[in-house]
């Protein structure tokens, strides 16, 4: 099966009601209130969902019980008053929540903006391949990385209010790893989280006609290299167009990840790009997934870009 365009949400709107979940790991309170503010500084009304400053009984890890979270989601996307669904934070738990949600129910209710990175990868695909309908990429709410860096701050807000101008993607770090140009239908995010949903009942199977865009953090490059062989000898890779590449934080030195990035994906025979500008890094670019996209890596060291053949929302 080769990967089609997926169902896009509308834009923001000054005043758009936008509601801030914690799928996976417990989120500060002090974090929280400054992410609202400045969602509140782009004039959007933010409301916290009621279980989004919990923490789970007995495993502090979580944000609250796993139907909690789920239901958090659940009612939010349902929500007729609610324009966007961001995520607070990353961390660990997604997984344990995803099969709770009613997903004819989120179908039923229509796209929506929604926007979040590194576990929030196992919703991504979920909202692909369970509704259909593309997502963002993005920083969330109550990370350091959306409350200092500007960068970042400025790539949400544009594609969230204007995404026509935010179709080229592409820090100068970019660099081609393996030369050449590709065209695809965007789809990834967290390389361990990837790897993690495989083989389940509703993973993906195939990534023929795909852009795959990871990045993942703290996992050192040996283990980069186990999770690569995973998805190569399960199939998931098969049929990619071509590969995009985020930060690899706290992975150990990046001349390791570079080697087994270059060793995994280097016989594939499409082009890669290394270090876009995206994920746990100290600026995260935000990413359209489930749309159109050319991946562009100038052998003679021009200038690699991702450029959505659409905006990433209506």
């Amino acid at each position: 099966m080769t990967l089609e365009p997926l169902v896009r949400p509308a834009r923001l709107r000054p005043g758009a009601r936008v509601a801030v979940v914690a799928p996976s790991g417990p989120v500060p309170a002090e974090r929280m209130e400054r992410g609202l503010d400045l969602l509140r500084a782009w004039d959007l009304d933010p409301v916290v969902a009621p279980h989004a400053l919990d923490t789970h009984p007995g495993l502090d890890h979580l944000a609250g019980r796993d139907e909690d979270r789920a239901r958090d989601l659940q009612d939010a996307w349902c929500d007729p008053s609610v324009d966007a669904v961001l995520c607070a934070r990353g961390g660990y738990g997604a997984h344990r929540m995803v099969d709770l949600l009613d997903w004819p129910a989120i179908r039923a209710a229509g796209p929506k903006v929604f926007v979040g990175y590194s576990d929030i990868t196992v919703l991504h695909e979920a909202f692909a391949l369970r509704a259909g309908f593309s997502t963002l990429h993005g920083p969330m709410v109550a990370t350091d990385v959306f409350l200092k860096d500007a960068t970042t701050q400025q790539s949400l807000r544009s594609t969230l209010f204007e995404p026509e101008s935010m179709r080229r993607l592409g820090l100068g770090t970019a660099a081609a790893l393996v030369p050449g140009a590709a065209r695809g239908i965007t789809y990834g995010g967290c390389l361990s989280l990837l790897a993690a949903d495989a083989g389940t009942p509703h993973a993906r199977t195939s990534a023929r006609g795909g852009l795959l865009v990871i990045e993942d953090t703290g996992e050192e490059p040996y283990r980069l290299d186990g999770i690569l062989t995973r998805l190569l000898r399960t199939g998931a890779l098969d049929g990619v167009s071509g590969v995009v590449c985020g930060s690899w934080e706290e992975c150990g030195p990046y001349e390791g990840v570079r080697a087994v990035l270059a060793d995994r994906l280097g016989g594939l025979g499409i082009p890669v790009v290394e270090e876009l500008g995206f994920g746990h890094g100290a600026t995260a670019l935000t990413v359209p997934l489930g749309v159109p996209a050319v991946l562009d890596a100038p052998a003679d060291g021009g200038r690699c870009t991702l450029t959505a053949q659409v905006p990433a929302l209506l």
